[in-house]
């Protein structure tokens, strides 16, 4: 599995130490990681949690990873951003329980976390525990084990909600303000890390266009 990292703006300092504990826990057990910024307080190119949303909804609609890892100050911002793109499921996790269940009876695609609001003493040490437990095993195999059957069966129902209810996705992208979407892809980093992932042409050509 292709896990992406994305920060925005007020929680930029923090990649780093995200992405390092990602890679610590990710790699080991076979998953590819790659951070898409924003890579510190000194970066250059602005990005919201809206653009974060955006650029989650871009990466796992073309095919260019398979799972997002987000937050913002409080990771509530982060979770609406990324839910309000089309086949993009988000869970907002704080604790490993979280990263557990979600993976489990939810099978998301992407998670956002609050990288401020509670981020004291013993972070790292959550974040780690977190990524272990999101990573545990095979995800959609329910919770608890009897249940799995009718957990599974809502997962499909609730993505055939998710796909009645949102447009077409290249159709949402061309909709979206082009300065906003400019910006959800301006780091320096990107494109060579995303054109060569993205497995649906007519986004990168879309894209493409923008940079």
């Amino acid at each position: 599995m292709k896990i992406a990292l994305i920060n925005e703006n007020s929680q930029a300092p923090k990649n780093k130490l995200i992405f390092d504990t990602l890679k610590d826990v990710a790699e080991p057990l076979g998953h590819t990681c790659v951070n898409y910024g924003r890579y510190s307080a000194d970066d250059p190119h602005e990005r919201t949690y809206v653009q974060a949303g955006i650029l989650a909804g871009i990466l796992l609609n073309s095919g260019a990873v398979d799972f997002v890892i987000t937050g913002c100050g409080t990771g509530e911002g982060g979770l609406l951003a990324c839910n309000a793109q089309p086949n993009v499921l988000c869970g907002y996790v704080v604790e490993p329980c979280d990263a557990y269940l979600f993976r489990q009876i939810n099978n998301g695609n992407a998670i956002s976390m609050p990288f401020a609001k509670g981020f004291g003493w013993g972070a790292e040490l959550n974040l780690r525990n977190v990524f272990e437990k999101l990573l545990a095993k095979e995800p959609g195999g329910g919770y608890p084990p009897e249940w799995a059957a009718a957990e599974h069966n809502n997962k499909l129902v609730l993505d055939g909600v998710k796909t009645a209810a949102c447009r077409d996705y290249l159709d949402a992208l061309r909709a979206y303000d082009k300065k906003l979407v400019k910006g959800a892809v301006a780091e320096e980093s990107f494109p060579e890390m995303f054109f060569p992932a993205c497995k649906k042409p007519e986004i990168a050509e879309y894209v493409r266009s923008l940079l």
